[in-house]
């Protein structure tokens, strides 16, 4: 009789990814979606000699339509109601992501260029840090804290330095951009906290749908008076539909699943992705002082990264 054939060992399943990889994997898309909205601002906004669209305008009415496509994809998920205590974060996080840095922003971007906001914007993931700590009372070693703290002085070091004041003080814009990251990073951090137990989407759509009472008058009564280019349009389209809805999708998600704290360092490669959308969009100039800033916030990150976050006592 001949000798039995073995049967084929099956192969093994491929192990998933560790949480934290795909958290970051996450993370940097969103960071990359939202790496165009300053460009994309700007671009609606227009300048101080050709203004478009007005700053409440635009945070207001990309608001108003990302909360009524997120009251749509509410309805076909028939997503349950937020829990009784989760209605509290969920204010916070829409005065943060909602109102707070898109109206800030708006603001700013027509005062300055998108290459030098997106410098300024670099000092993000230290406030997301911060807030994240805070609330998920994690405890990030003296390394990780320095590497942030360095990025965020680049970060200020580069406003000083281009504000093109004798005295060294802030331009007004920037101040107002410095304002709009503490408003992100507040609602990052209670967003993130939210995606713990809530579907990431489901979290972004509920707070724009309980902002809908807000933003869907004042976005209709800015609305603009004079003829907007074309280009305007599908700037503040890209600003409402992405960088205000779908964004956040894979944003907060990274966040739930890689820790808000390790995450949010993934933002400091946004100011260098802000830049390089601006030269095509905007025909700005890369000059080599902005792109030695951003490559050096850019390092922070990757010597951040290495260092060690503990989690809860």
């Amino acid at each position: 009789m001949p000798p039995s054939t073995p049967l084929p060992t099956p192969a093994a399943p491929s192990p998933a990814l560790p949480s934290e990889t795909r958290g970051l994997a996450l993370g940097l898309l969103g960071v990359a979606i939202f790496a165009l909205t300053l460009p994309m601002t700007r671009l609606a906004v227009g300048t101080p000699e050709a203004p478009l669209m007005s700053g409440l305008f635009i945070a207001m009415g990309r608001a108003a339509v990302a909360g009524l496509l997120s009251a749509l994809l509410l309805a076909l998920l028939r997503a349950p109601l937020p829990r009784r205590a989760d209605w509290g974060p969920l204010a916070l996080t829409a005065l943060g992501v909602v109102f707070g840095f898109p109206l800030l922003s708006s603001i700013a971007m027509r005062h300055v260029g998108a290459v030098h906001a997106s410098v300024i914007v670099g000092a993000l993931p230290l406030a997301t840090a911060a807030v994240g700590a805070l609330l998920h009372r994690q405890r990030p070693s003296g390394g990780f804290w320095a590497c942030a703290l360095l990025g965020a002085a680049l970060v200020v070091g580069f406003a000083l330095l281009r504000s093109g004041s004798a005295g060294l003080a802030l331009h007004p814009a920037d101040l107002l951009l410095l304002g709009a990251v503490l408003c992100a990073a507040v609602g990052y951090g209670y967003g993130a906290r939210l995606s713990q137990h809530m579907r990431a989407d489901t979290v972004i759509c509920w707070a724009l749908v309980i902002s809908l009472p807000a933003t869907l008058p004042l976005g209709l009564l800015s609305w603009p008076q004079a003829p907007v280019p074309a280009s305007a349009w599908a700037a503040f389209g890209y600003v409402a539909v992405f960088s205000m809805w779908l964004g956040f999708f894979a944003w907060y998600r990274g966040l739930a699943l890689g820790g808000t704290v390790r995450v949010s360092q993934v933002q400091l490669v946004q100011p260098f992705l802000g830049m390089l959308f601006a030269v095509p969009l905007l025909g700005e100039r890369l000059d080599a002082v902005s792109l030695g800033f951003g490559l050096a916030v850019m390092a922070t990150v990757l010597a951040g990264r290495r260092m060690p976050v503990a989690g809860k006592p």
